[in-house]
């Protein structure tokens, strides 16, 4: 589950570091550090590692924890750019893994070219349109060191079982080139999610927990869907999901003084015509 990435800094004058992400999921992931980091030696880099010391209990929480500390780590090399090895295999083993949990069009653009980790540390991903066969072929040919997993076979782990199931099953039987086909919708639809995220931005800004109602109901439901979702997750403690979305869009056309039922946090939306605010101070159920 740890992997390599590399850090830049500055715009030609590139100056290189390696950093590794320690989950302690395997009994040999201390091992795992130690091959990175003496290839880094080799390499004549700097090596930065931190390791975990909560229990990641999921694939999410341990995504969440390594890219906080690559966004740690890239401060403390004074870089700005973080580098990852993510290949076209993995953007489409994301886009399944995503469809199965009942993702929308945000959670099916998967794995993006770039975005940013904070203000100003940048995630880079190049190896997109490169599947995982050949960047293996890649590292025989140059006879470059590879740590071979063996927590990639285990099926317990879903994207494991995407990997070594589905994805076989589905290039057997109905596309030879199934990574690529599912890599290009992911494609399509980070140009389709932009230009929604920037028609839905127009509806609020961060100066008052409101949106006007009456200028949001004219719009398509995907729009107001969108707006919402990002107008919860500014204020909300946690990501808002589809019910809480839907919970707020009934407030669009509902009477004056209408309320939400509370959000996480202690967060209810209350109607005050032509206006939907959003209030702290109640109980959370």
């Amino acid at each position: 589950m740890a992997q390599l990435l590399i850090f830049a800094r500055a715009k030609w004058d590139w100056k290189l570091a390696i950093a590794h992400c320690d989950h302690k999921w395997r009994i040999d992931s201390t091992d795992n550090a130690h091959h990175v980091q003496k290839l880094s030696n080799g390499w004549g880099l700097p090596f930065y590692l931190r390791t975990t010391e909560i229990d990641l209990v999921s694939e999410a929480a341990a995504r969440n924890w390594r890219y906080k500390m690559l966004a740690e780590m890239a401060i403390e090399a004074a870089c700005q750019i973080v580098v990852t090895g993510h290949t076209q295999s993995d953007r489409a083993e994301t886009v399944l893994y995503n469809l199965v949990r009942g993702s929308g069009t945000n959670g099916l653009q998967s794995l993006t070219w770039q975005r940013f980790l904070s203000s100003n540390i940048q995630l880079i991903r190049p190896l997109l349109n490169i599947s995982r066969n050949e960047t293996s072929e890649f590292c025989q040919e140059l006879n470059l060191p590879i740590w071979q997993d063996h927590t990639n076979q285990i099926l317990t782990y879903r994207r494991n079982r995407i990997r070594e199931e589905l994805i076989p099953y589905l290039r057997q039987h109905f596309n030879p080139a199934v990574e690529k086909a599912l890599a290009q919708t992911a494609e399509l639809l980070t140009a389709d999610v932009d230009y929604l995220e920037l028609q839905a931005s127009q509806f609020w800004d961060t100066c008052e927990p409101k949106i006007n109602r009456v200028d949001l109901l004219q719009h398509h439901l995907a729009i107001q869907r969108r707006a919402t979702h990002q107008f919860l997750s500014y204020y909300l403690p946690q990501t808002p999901d589809f019910n809480d979305v839907q919970r707020f869009l009934q407030l669009l056309s509902a009477p004056g003084r209408s309320q939400s039922s509370p959000f996480i946090g202690g967060w209810k939306a209350e109607v005050e015509h032509p206006f939907i605010y959003l209030r702290q101070g109640f109980v959370s159920s």
